[in-house]
């Protein structure tokens, strides 16, 4: 979502969140990005080690495919 002063904020569920970067830009300044998860604030180095813990691929991308009975 984009305000009039310019401001970027991305939302999942309510609350501020964004896994691909900075879920607030304020006034589009990228120097002042401010990261969240889940709408709890995190510095970029801690979003940075959340983000590396994230568990792989998705089942529907697995190599097994539909042998292992993923269901696309």
């Amino acid at each position: 979502m984009r305000t009039t002063d310019g401001t970027i904020v991305y939302y999942l569920d309510g609350k501020i969140h964004n896994w691909d970067g900075p879920a607030l830009i304020p006034q589009g300044n990228k120097r002042l990005s401010e990261y969240y998860l889940f709408g709890i604030k995190h510095t970029k180095e801690q979003w940075e080690d959340k983000k590396k813990d994230v568990n792989g691929v998705p089942w529907y991308k697995t190599s097994a495919g539909k042998s292992a009975g993923a269901r696309v």
